[in-house]
């Protein structure tokens, strides 16, 4: 008879405290993640920093939060352990047992694999009791978000066109005149202009004066990416097709970067969108301006920035055609007749352009075996 009363016993006990998880154990949780850093550079680590509390006098025997993530943010330490479990690379399970009042702070060493905009505030959080006869479960969406900008180039890294085409543009910076800013007069030279003689100067004096101008200090730089495989091209591309295109964008954050360094403004525009745009028709176009703040600005476009044609590239080169006085370069795989048409519009309205072929992505040797 004692035997029936403990099992008795037992089974109130487990009812008991299953019906107070189901009634109270998701109240007074407050579950928050962030990243350590809003950004990053593509390679860099960040920590993703869980924290959860239970403002209650109930405990929790176990709260399991479940989000999925991008399989290009790489944990380290492996994929699994008591407390996390990662599956299939993307799926994360974290496991929490909370005390009374209690908070625990949970921190993730992360890699960031690939340039890109990644959200991981979509999280399922569940409860349970000891021996999991009733959970709880609750959605959440928190803020939580992280652009990985494009790696930066090395010296050694970037093709010997677009280094000599910079290095060409930072050295004009000094050496070309400003026909609006004058910094004085002098006496009339054998070849000067017409156009410069300072005529009220000259009548004052009674010999020919000329303007003397300083040299400009606002060249503007705008490297323009095509995001098309080649002409003909409709659909996305495959993932090792976009290999190059990743290249572009790096060696067009490197550009920028060192052009803004020496002074030199610099834009960025390219045929593709930015992630949640798809199918729009925007296309991602920052004017060339030196500012503080241009430079996150052109890397979070860059990072936020998807892979897909929105517009063909002849359609963009001819939306470039009103600026006047730019240095432009021009990123693409391919080179066509129509590209090329564009390119004489753009220095026909007064501006300098370069082309700059890249490499294609090559295809792997596995899907090259799958498709022998």
């Amino acid at each position: 008879m004692s035997i029936v009363w403990i099992l008795v016993s037992v089974g109130i006990v487990i009812a008991l405290q299953g019906l107070l998880v189901a009634l109270f154990g998701m109240k007074a949780i407050g579950y928050d993640r962030r990243f350590s850093r809003r950004s990053v550079y593509e390679g860099e680590r960040v920590e993703l920093v869980e924290v959860i509390r239970n403002r209650k006098l109930l405990p929790v025997p176990w709260i399991r939060v479940e989000s999925r993530i991008s399989p290009f943010l790489r944990f380290g330490h492996g994929g699994q352990s008591e407390e996390r479990e990662i599956s299939a690379d993307q799926y994360h399970k974290s496991v929490f047992y909370l005390g009374p009042f209690s908070q625990i702070t949970r921190r993730h060493d992360v890699t960031c694999l690939k340039r890109g905009h990644y959200e991981a505030g979509s999280v399922a959080l569940t409860a349970g009791d000891l021996v999991a006869m009733s959970m709880k479960t609750r959605q959440m969406t928190l803020d939580c978000a992280l652009d990985v900008y494009p790696r930066l180039l090395g010296e050694d890294e970037l093709d010997t066109p677009s280094t000599r085409w910079q290095g060409e543009l930072v050295v004009k910076r000094w050496i070309m005149p400003d026909p609006f800013l004058v910094s004085g007069i002098r006496d009339y030279r054998a070849g000067d202009p017409l156009r410069d003689v300072h005529w009220r100067a000259s009548a004052r004096t009674g010999t020919l004066q000329v303007k003397t101008r300083d040299y400009t200090a606002d060249p503007r730089m705008l490297v323009v990416l095509n995001v098309q495989g080649s002409e003909e091209q409709w659909g996305d591309l495959m993932d090792y097709e976009q290999e190059g295109i990743e290249q572009g964008i790096r060696i067009a954050a490197t550009l920028c970067r060192r052009a803004l360094d020496a002074g030199v403004e610099a834009g960025f525009a390219t045929n593709a969108c930015v992630v949640g745009e798809k199918g729009t028709g925007k296309t991602i176009f920052i004017p060339a301006r030196r500012a503080n703040d241009q430079m996150e600005i052109l890397l979070t476009a860059m990072a936020r920035m998807e892979i897909h044609r929105e517009i063909t590239f002849p359609t963009l080169l001819e939306t470039l055609c009103d600026l006047q006085g730019a240095d432009i370069l021009i990123l693409s795989v391919y080179d066509s007749e129509q590209i090329q048409a564009r390119a004489d519009m753009l220095r026909g309205a007064g501006n300098s352009v370069t082309m700059m072929k890249l490499e294609r992505g090559r295809r792997r040797e596995a899907d090259r075996e799958k498709t022998a």
